[in-house]
Parts: structure tokens; sequence; C-alpha cells
């Protein structure tokens, strides 16, 4: 019997990776569980919770929808009910809290979205009339070049002290000139920025992710890392027969949990070492700057030797 139920579970768990199935299972996940895991051996217990994590760990890595997590939220409810670990109780604790936070944020968006389309259509009062909101502030570098402008044109614009328009335009030059001036410590900075920055960071290679390696969760596995050992990512507790994915730097994660960071950046989540990129442009930048820094440590090194004597 219980063999049986442990192959449902199976089935269960690759219908989650697809979309269109992935509620129906979830809501059969949720009935084998309240009918078998009470009277349920410590083994299909086990089988049922990492079912359950497997639910978790699709839901932050890949699916958005408030309908799926809505469905994940229910399990995860009467899972945290049932199983007695304090470690399973604690993580099925946090899906709750996530699962209400995505559910409650996108609540928020939906409600920031409606009274924005409704405040969209009252904003003029008839057209080329002035907004009912108030206009919102410049920004900083506008203000500046404003300035700028306007200091521009007043000294351009100079003429005969007997020219009377001068005259009446001399109080609010100088208050353009003052106010210039009162913002050159902030301005100043910003154009003597030091060079070009740092090019944004690219996804890794997809050759480099594809190969990998793969490594199984084992007795001796768990044992080495400890019983509370586990994704830093989805920070799911590792069970046995887990798949887990090993970066150069020895770090290793679920393969579902990975690949998404690895679309984005192209270094470790905990360590930042990087990875080989695909972008030919950002991997020469890389090559130039390790060139340079051994330049920089040349020539502290020349420094402290003495190599350099000032005449």
């Amino acid at each position: 019997m219980e063999e049986a139920l442990k192959q449902k579970l199976e089935e269960l768990q690759k219908k989650l990776g697809k979309k269109q199935l992935f509620e129906e299972a979830v809501s059969s996940i949720k009935s084998l569980l309240l009918q078998y895991y009470p009277c349920a051996s410590p083994s299909l217990r086990n089988s049922f919770y990492t079912v359950v994590c497997r639910v978790a760990t699709i839901l932050k890595t890949r699916y958005t929808m408030p309908g799926f997590w809505n469905a994940g939220l229910g399990l995860f409810v009467e899972a945290e009910h049932l199983v007695l670990g304090s470690s399973e109780k604690k993580h099925l604790q946090s899906c709750i809290t996530q699962a209400r936070e995505q559910l409650a944020e996108v609540q928020n968006e939906s409600r920031n979205t409606t009274s924005t389309e409704n405040g969209s259509n009252r904003r003029f009062l008839f057209e080329g009339h002035l907004t009912v909101d108030r206009e919102p502030e410049q920004p900083a570098w506008l203000e500046q070049s404003n300035l700028l402008t306007a200091a521009a044109a007043l000294l351009a614009g100079q003429s005969s002290h007997d020219d009377p328009a001068s005259v009446n335009a001399s109080d609010g030059g100088q208050n353009v000139l003052e106010e210039l001036v009162a913002r050159l410590d902030n301005m100043i900075p910003e154009m003597l920025d030091d060079g070009p920055s740092a090019p944004r960071r690219p996804p890794a290679s997809k050759q480099v992710v594809a190969n990998l390696p793969v490594t199984t969760v084992t007795d001796e596995f768990l044992t080495k890392l400890g019983a509370d050992a586990e994704c830093a990512i989805c920070r799911e507790v590792l069970v046995l027969d887990d798949k887990m994915q090993e970066l150069p730097c020895k770090h290793m994660f679920h393969p579902p949990c990975l690949k998404p960071w690895l679309d984005e950046h192209n270094s470790c989540p905990i360590c930042r070492h990087e990875l080989l990129t695909d972008d030919h442009h950002y991997e020469s930048w890389k090559e130039r700057e390790k060139e340079a820094e051994e330049e920089r440590k040349g020539a502290a090194n020349a420094v402290r030797e003495g190599e350099y004597m000032y005449v």
C-alpha cells in the first residue's frame, strides 16, 4: 500500500513541473496528505514532506500566478499542522509566510494599478488646464542644467549700462548666480566623477552552466554537512536523493533554484566567484582590469622596495 502511495507521489511531483497540471497536482497531494499522513510510516512521511518542499521550490523559482500560490499556501498550512519535526515545522512556517507575503504583494499591486487608472481619468480638469495633482519635482540634473543655461544666457545677454532693461534684470540675474554658486558643491563632484563605471555583469555562459556537475545527496553527504544542511537559495532542507549542482567554488544548489540565478548573474550567490560569460565585451573588460590591477600591484611593490627614488 505504501509503495503504491510513494509511486503516486512521484507521479504527482512530475506533474508539478507543468503549469497546466500544477494546481491539480497540488490539490491531489493535499488530499493524500490529509488521508494518509497521520498513520503513515516514517519513510512515507518523509516522501510526503519531500513532495511538499518541492512544491515550495517550484513556486519560488518558476511560478508567480496568485492561483498557484493560493494552492501552495493551502498545502503548506495542512502540512505544518501534521508534521512533528521542529525543523520541518520551521521550514513549512517560512513557506507559509512567503506565500502570504507574495499574495499580499500581488493584491497591493492590483490596488495600486486600479488607483492609478482611476486617477488618470481625472488628472486634467479639461484639456490644456492645470493638473489636479501636484506636479512632480524636477530631477536634480534638470535643475542644475536650467541654472547653467540661465547663467550662460545672462552672461551672453549683458549689454551697456545705458540699457534700462539691464537695471530691471540685475536683481533676477543676481539671484540666479547666487543659487548656481550654492549648488556648485553638489555639481562639481558629479562632473569630476572618475571615468566610466564597470559594465553590468551579464549572465553566466550557457555552455558553462550546462556542464556544471550534478551530485545526488547520499547518507554520507548528509552526515558530512549535518542534518540542517539546506539549499542557500530556496532554504529547503536537503533530503536523501536530492539533486545538487556544484559551482567551481564548491558551493552547491538545487538545479531548479540555481538556473534562474545564473540566467541573470555570472557569479555564485554565496561567495560571488565569477563564471565565464558569453559576453566578449565584458570578458575583455575583465582582462584589462586584471592587467591594470597587476600593474598597480607591481608599482606598489616597486615603491616599497625603493626602486622609485626622487631626485
